[in-house]
Order: structure tokens, then sequence, then C-alpha cells
């Protein structure tokens, strides 16, 4: 498969470029913190995407979507990563929607996602750090479940519509069978959220599972058989993850590499020195390297391969590396500016940090990878 985007898929590009750099560009991400904005994202803009059809491109034309794949949600996510967009479309229209492909649900929650009215959240996290670990359990009750536990970094979930949970109905915590998926409306009795926000302003929620019951229709697929919707929402989460971690650490790059044109010392543009040349080449050439890398785990992901786990796994790890580098020489390339309010390089290095951690980080991945080859 060739490592670039088809006629198609830029004609979309093109499209998401130019709508989210006019309706939601940093300035956007800078009011809704300024005015301690509760949700964390605009309901409007969420609405603009689904009139765009952008909430519908990982869902099926029979199902009302526009039945496309992970390269064209990465394509709309590179620039939600480029503008820092506040935005619930990774976890709702990629990760969300995948994890209720094939299921009951599916015919009840896609219309509300298609029309920009549902919000989805992801209660997958129970730790400090991303892993695989799933302890909240899920005891049987009367006809249904009742669940008990927490969960951390839930973004947006103090105000998603619906909540996608990982819970134990069977054996120990790090077993990978035993989990079974449910989808979850919100205000249900005995769930209680905390939302903080993040380094990068945005919300997430510690939310605690007192009880909750749930009818059997809750269950999304088979119960003990969760792993293999949380493994799609798992995969479809990561390389979305890192399509968003690409366009911050592009925007980052961008933005540093217009200022060495402008900024001047000893009366010449500082792009002139050979030193800071050398290190915007370096960082181009890992952005480049990181682009590959996703667009592949995207390509793998759409045709079904087999390969696609660890693609995804190289893609997350290496976008993380690569924007961190990015982040990093932008700041320091910007000098002491760089992490004033008044300039935009430290906005992408908080978010960047941020999404280096979702769905687990660069060293997590190196070892799913090293793992995966017997080590």
């Amino acid at each position: 498969m060739p490592l670039y985007l088809t006629e198609e898929q830029t004609m979309l590009h093109d499209t998401a470029k130019s709508f989210i750099a006019d309706s939601a560009p940093i300035s956007h991400m800078r009011g809704l913190r300024d005015s301690k904005n509760a949700d964390g994202f605009s309901r409007d803009l969420w609405k603009q995407f689904a009139e765009m059809g952008f909430t519908g491109i990982l869902i099926g034309e029979n199902e009302g979507g526009l039945g496309l794949g992970h390269v064209e949600a990465g394509v709309v996510l590179e620039e939600i990563g480029r503008n820092l967009s506040p935005s619930p479309f990774l976890a709702t229209a990629v990760a969300a929607v995948e994890a209720l492909k094939g299921s009951a649900h599916a015919a009840r929650l896609f219309p509300g996602i298609l029309s920009g009215d549902t919000v989805a959240a992801l209660a997958i996290d129970e730790r400090a750090k991303h892993g695989t670990g799933i302890a909240m359990k899920a005891e049987r009750s009367g006809n249904g479940f009742k669940l008990t536990g927490t969960k951390q970094f839930v973004t947006h979930g103090h105000v998603a519509d619906v909540l996608i949970v990982a819970a134990r109905t069977a054996g120990s915590a790090h077993d990978k069978d035993g989990i079974t998926l449910f989808a979850i409306d919100k205000g249900a009795a005995g769930l209680s959220a905390e939302a903080e926000r993040l380094a990068d302003s945005s919300l997430a929620a510690r939310l605690t599972f007192d009880g909750v019951e749930v009818d059997a229709d809750a269950v999304i697929g088979e119960v003990d058989g969760g792993s293999d919707p949380l493994g799609r929402l798992l995969r479809a989460g990561r390389a979305g993850a890192a399509a968003e971690l690409l366009g911050v650490g592009g925007g980052a790059m961008d933005m540093t590499v217009n200022y060495l044109k402008e900024r001047k010392q000893f009366g010449v543009r500082i792009g002139s020195f050979q030193a800071l040349q050398h290190r915007a080449a370096h960082l181009y050439s890992e952005m480049e390297v990181a682009r590959a890398a996703v667009l592949k785990a995207q390509q793998l992901l759409d045709a079904g391969d087999a390969g696609a786990e660890e693609a995804v796994s190289v893609a997350k790890a290496m976008t993380s590396l690569a924007t961190t580098l990015s982040v990093q020489e932008g700041v320091q390339m910007h000098g002491g500016i760089g992490m004033t309010d008044e300039y935009d390089i430290g906005f992408y290095m908080k978010r960047g940090r941020v999404l280096a951690e979702m769905f687990g980080d660069a060293n997590f991945h190196a070892d799913q990878l090293a793992r995966a080859a017997g080590y």
C-alpha cells in the first residue's frame, strides 16, 4: 500500500483543514479555558462536526454514515491536533463507534452520534498509567449486573451521554478473558463523577461506580467476551491518538520553523544559524517517519490485517517520541517566551504530553511489541 493519501482522502484533508482552522483554532481552546467551560468542549462545534459528516466517517453507509476508514478519521484527527481543538471526536466517533459496531447498541446510539447529539466517554483505565488490567467488578444481579469500582482519566466522562465501561465478570485483574463491555447512560443511580483539569486544560473525570445496576441489554457483545470489542476500541483509539499527536507535532514544528524565519539576533534571522538548521532538519525527518508509521497502521486497520495491532503500537510509540521532540525543540528555539501564555507553542507541549499518555505511552507500546516478539 502506498504511504500517501488518495485523491479523495486529499480532498477530505483540504476540507477538514479549512473547516477546523476557521471554526476551532487555538483561540477557540483559549476561550474555553479562560471561560472555565464546564464541558471541556463546545456542543455547538460538535454539531458542526456532524453537519460536515465527520462524526459518521467510521459508521457504515447502511447505518447513515460515510462508510470510510481509519485513514480518513486520522485526517480529521491530525487537523484537530494541529489546531489544539477540544473535541469528543476521538472518543466518540472513533473509539466508541468501533466498540459498538455489530452490537445491538449501534442502532440506538449511532443516530445521536451522526447528528452530533450524543457524546461517548471511555471508562477503561483504573490506574495512574494506562495498562492492561481491568479489576472493576460486574456481578450478576437479578436480570442484569451490579458494577462496583473506579475509573480514571475518563475524558468528558462527567458530561458524556453514554459511557463505554470495561468491567470484570470472571477471572482476575490481568486475565485477557472474563471482561465484559457495557454501555451505560448518564445519570445512572450510584454513579458519580469528579472532573479535573489536565495539564492541557482539558477535562477528564474520575468515575466511581457504587453498585450501579444495569440490565443485561447494557452488555456490548457477549458476557465475558468483551476482549474483542475492547480490542477494537483500543486499536482505534491508539491509532487515532497517534494521528492527533502527529497534528500536534506538525503544528509545533511549523510554528517553530516560521519563528526561525522571522526572529532576528545580531541583525540576522536565527534560521540562518547552521546549528538550528540541523536541528530543524532532524525534527522534520523524525516527524516524517512518524507520519509513515501512522498511515501504515491506519491502512492495516482498514484492511483487517493481522499485523494491525503491532503497527498501531509502533505508530503510537513513534508519534509520542517525535511529537515530544517537536514541542521541546519548539519551546527551546522560541527561548524563554516559549513558556509564556502569550505564545501558543507552550500549549502544544501541554497537549502533546497528555496525548502521549493516552492509550499508552511509548514505553508501554515498546513493551507490548517486545512481548509480541517473544521477549
